[in-house]
């Protein structure tokens, strides 16, 4: 009873004081906006998706500074003659060679062309490039060339394909320190314009480019597009469809003028409170766009409904407050719970994006509840005729669930089972290289690439001698060489190197290139010596300092690995761990590298976001509980929200089988939003039971109340994200078709799960014939 007084008042102050209302709403929207200034964007980065006290991260940027590893792109040279050993494909490698030099904050050019390539003239050793002056080679010298290229595996698989049709360069940046957005910039412009300076000179070479610069950029551009395009288009879609059904230009307005005060507030608290605003957080905007609209929506068909029954405008809207305001104050509570979930994910942007969306739905509430009321009992807002077939079509709905609410709860009962079990179906696979559809250049010549030349992601091992100087100790050669070999053979990897293999071509050398000696010398001196030697002969700028660490300890093993997915990496992984603790146990701690981080953060992040969403779950239960003063209310008010995430995620299963971070993050995301029309369902069916209806009559009365505001947010839901179907990121593409199928799977879980759950498990139970003559009463 206090709490109806005290909404009584709020509601009768709000419509006396609208003028003031309004005017202290937009002071609160100027001082939340105003944060805006202190916006912090970060650029795309994959390293944006991990804390930066993850240990594999750590171990990543460890073996990094240990080896001076920095970023670093590959540009593929492919003739379409298919043969790289011809004069002219060799003269546009060198030339490119020599162009890639000068890229902005270039450190290293690795490529067949200026590739040291070693030989012994009796005590001596010659390190020359393995190409050079192109212009003066003779076909003899081409075909000494290719078979130096095919015979050494330091260049097979690395600096060409298998095959010999295509040519690799690779390129290694340092970037300073400050100002690092705009280095990165410059490289990417660069590397564009010189590969289509490089298509012009060459008109018989294709070349392609991959990279995680190129990747961030491609990103970040394809965010940029995506958020002033299909984020406009959502909107546009969600706008049409609230007008079209609510007919209402008024109500339009009024959609805005919240819009207007909820977006900004909620950029402004991330300024506020100091958080970085990632690009992949920028969803955020999109989802705080339908919860408005979808609090909107309650409210405005509330003041239609009573307009269209003749009452005056003021006296619609209170009716609306008091009608809507508890639900849409529940639904803004629950759906802020579910999104704070997102603190779970060990990904900085989605907690962003989660404490973002938490905050604008409390702010989508206040402003509801304040600035649309008072903005509708000022201006002319009517009510059109509604057509007659659909002012019945959810009373003739609600007496068809009423009498058929056994069959319904065992069908949709049923279907449940079945798409539940389709989850086991799904397999988990994020491909950074893939993020992005084939609409994209930069998909395209990945794709090219990792057909075409070899494997693009690789497992990165700092093996370790134990000792300073120990790196040529031939116990610990002979180890790492076993290691390497066991790699070589697993059917999951394209190309391994490290530092043997140069050992071995220098023992060979330094024994008249008798092949016999190919093999790890006998004696770690003479081992030290060959590798000094070696290394005095080396060019500036093609040191092995990103093989060897500084106290020439440990050296650095790359395995370069096929197309596999996060399951495939992880086994693979597991595999090598046992192999190390079998063989070599002191040998190095594991693999690191850009794959072992994507396949394992995925894992960890479903596990942990399933965790923050059953928490969720849990004080949601509890607050409904409390709320509609039944434990049994609140068990049931659940299970249509939790079942249409699962029952999606097995949809997908059956249909798509494979999905990537998208898993982690749209259980959270799909109970944040579905929740509202529950809840909007649950207070009505309570409010008309405790006024004294039977279940069966409650249920009815409420698919009249509330069934079309309820399937008109479910259609704004469902069509704004649809639209992210299109999306050129697969990421986004998945979460918009899975949100999709979420919220269609939700609203009939209201519709025809819900109502027969309430009817079997309420209190109160009625005969089949009890029900059809309230039935047949209600017709008549």
């Amino acid at each position: 009873m206090k709490v109806l007084m005290s909404l009584s008042s709020f509601i009768t102050l709000t419509l006396n004081r609208r003028w003031m209302v309004i005017i202290a709403s937009f002071a609160i929207l100027l001082a939340f906006a105003s944060g805006m200034q202190f916006l912090t964007p970060v650029d795309v980065d994959f390293r944006n998706h991990f804390h930066e006290s993850d240990p594999r991260l750590r171990a990543l940027d460890h073996l990094e500074e240990t080896y001076a590893l920095t970023d670093s792109v590959l540009v593929t040279v492919a003739p379409r003659s298919g043969n790289i050993f011809t004069r002219e494909v060799l003269i546009g490698i060198e030339d490119l060679t020599e162009a890639l030099w000068i890229t902005p904050y270039a450190t290293r050019v690795d490529s067949i062309s200026n590739y040291s390539h070693s030989r012994g003239v009796e005590d001596d050793l010659i390190v020359t490039p393995l190409i050079e002056n192109t212009n003066d080679l003779s076909d003899n010298d081409i075909e000494q060339i290719q078979q130096i290229a095919f015979n050494e595996k330091e260049v097979l698989g690395r600096l060409i394909s298998a095959d010999g049709r295509v040519a690799g360069l690779f390129v290694s940046f340092a970037l300073p320190d400050e100002d690092r957005s705009q280095a990165k910039v410059d490289i990417v412009d660069f590397l564009h314009d010189l590969v289509v300076t490089m298509r012009a000179k060459y008109p018989s070479l294709e070349f392609h480019q991959t990279g995680e610069l190129l990747l961030n950029r491609a990103v970040r551009d394809a965010l940029n597009n995506e958020t002033g395009g299909l984020g406009g288009v959502a909107f546009g879609v969600m706008l049409l469809v609230a007008v079209l059904l609510l007919r209402s230009i008024w109500g339009t307005v009024a959609f805005i003028l919240v819009l207007i005060a909820v977006i900004p507030s909620a950029l402004g608290f991330v300024g506020w409170t100091g958080m970085l605003f990632y690009g992949e957080s920028g969803a955020a905007i999109f989802v705080l766009m339908a919860i408005t609209v979808a609090h909107c929506v309650h409210i405005i068909e509330g003041v239609l409904s009573k307009l269209r029954q003749g009452m005056e405008r003021t006296q619609a809207v209170t009716h609306s407050l008091q009608v809507n305001t508890w639900p849409v104050f529940l639904t803004s509570l629950t759906t802020a719970i579910g999104f704070l979930s997102l603190n779970f994910s060990d990904m900085p942007p989605f907690r962003v994006m989660g404490n973002m969306v938490a905050f604008g739905s409390m702010c989508a509430f206040i402003f509801s509840v304040t600035l649309l009321p008072a903005f509708l009992s000022i201006v002319p807002i009517r009510a059109t005729a509604r057509d007659s077939n659909r002012s019945i079509f959810f009373d003739r709905f609600g007496r068809f669930v009423v009498s058929n609410h056994l069959i319904l709860l065992l069908t949709f009962g049923t279907v449940v089972i079945i798409l539940l079990a389709g989850i086991s179906r799904i397999e988990l696979e994020e491909n950074k290289l893939e993020i992005l559809n084939e609409s994209f250049e930069f998909r395209q010549s990945t794709d090219f690439i990792s057909e075409n030349f070899g494997g693009l992601e690789a497992f990165e091992y700092s093996v370790d001698s134990g000792k300073e100087g120990g790196i040529t100790d031939t116990e610990y050669l002979r180890q790492v060489e076993t290691f390497a070999d066991w790699y070589r053979a697993q059917p999951e990897v394209t190309h391994v190197f490290g530092v043997t293999d140069i050992l071995k071509r220098l023992n060979k050398n330094l024994n008249g290139d008798d092949p016999a000696f190919y093999r790890i010398p006998d004696n770690p001196d003479l081992a030290a010596q060959y590798l000094l030697l070696y290394e005095f002969s080396l060019p500036v700028g093609l040191d092995l300092n990103n093989l060897i660490n500084i106290e020439r300890s440990a050296t650095r093993l790359t395995v370069v690995l096929t197309s596999l997915s996060s399951k495939e990496i992880i086994e693979l992984d597991e595999r090598a761990k046992t192999w190390l603790e079998q063989n070599a146990p002191n040998l190095s701690d594991g693999a690191t590298g850009v794959p072992i981080l994507g396949a394992y953060s995925v894992q960890r992040n479903i596990h942990k976001m399933l965790i923050g969403t059953v928490t969720a779950m849990a004080i949601v239960s509890l607050l409904l509980t409390f709320v509609f003063k039944s434990i049994r209310f609140g068990l049931i008010s659940l299970v249509p929200n939790f079942f249409p995430a699962a029952m999606a995620m097995g949809l997908w299963g059956y249909i798509v089988v494979e999905i990537g971070v998208a898993a982690a993050v749209v259980t959270a995301i799909a109970f944040g939003i579905i929740v509202d029309d529950t809840i909007h369902f649950m207070t009505k069916y309570l409010r008309n039971r405790r006024s004294g209806q039977l279940p069966s009559e409650a249920v009815q009365s409420t698919f009249s109340s509330v069934g079309r505001a309820i399937a008109v947010t479910t259609l704004i839901f469902a069509l704004g994200f649809m639209v992210f179907g299109a999306s050129g990121l697969q990421g986004n593409q998945s979460l918009g078709l899975l949100m999709v199928i979420t919220v269609i799977v939700a609203l009939l879980a209201d519709f025809l799960f819900l109502p027969p759950l309430l009817m079997v498990l309420d209190t109160v139970r009625e005969t089949r014939t009890q029900i059809r003559a309230r039935i047949g009463l209600a017709i008549k």
